[in-house]
């Protein structure tokens, strides 16, 4: 019995090591390149920059992927860090109409400041169930947690050059 004592406990104190293995430290709030046609209101209305992170944390943590945040990642912090960038949002149409709407982010998955692996997440929605009792910002949040969900998924088994999301 005292064996199985010992055992249970060795195991216990080498688990939190196990789940810092584990571990990414996520850019958040996401950047938005320069380039990005994002349309004004979108960026004075609608909170994608933290939508993102957010999603890839929730699904992460069910993948036994601790997540912690930090304002900027430039890649070369020690352990693994996650950088993203919003590169297109399309905010088309609206809840008479019917709306069109779609949102790209890539990203790079560095570990002690090399690259090892990277995506490109593209997700489009039309508003989906009662898409016309929804405003612009709602369907896009909606869209944000597909791809967050969509990364969280890919920081499991990363790859290089992966394509996620309405892209594959």
């Amino acid at each position: 019995m005292k064996k199985w004592t010992c055992v249970a406990l060795l195991v216990a104190a080498a688990a939190p090591g196990a789940f810092a293995a584990d571990s990414v430290t996520v850019q958040k709030p996401v950047t938005i390149n320069d380039d990005a046609d994002v349309p004004q209101a979108v960026l004075d209305e609608c909170k994608l920059d933290s939508e993102v992170p957010d999603a890839v944390a929730a699904k992460a943590k069910e993948a036994g992927i601790a997540i912690s945040f930090a304002d900027k990642v430039s890649g070369s912090e020690p352990g693994k860090t996650l950088q993203m960038q919003i590169t297109e949002v399309v905010s088309d149409g609206n809840a008479f109409l019917g709306h069109h709407k779609s949102m790209t982010v890539k990203g790079k998955l560095y570990k002690d400041g090399a690259v090892i692996a990277s995506f490109r997440d593209r997700r489009n929605s039309m508003g989906g169930a009662f898409g016309g009792f929804k405003g612009n910002c709602a369907v896009l949040a909606r869209t944000a947690k597909a791809i967050g969900e969509d990364i969280g998924e890919w920081l499991a088994a990363p790859k290089v050059d992966a394509r996620l999301g309405d892209l594959e």
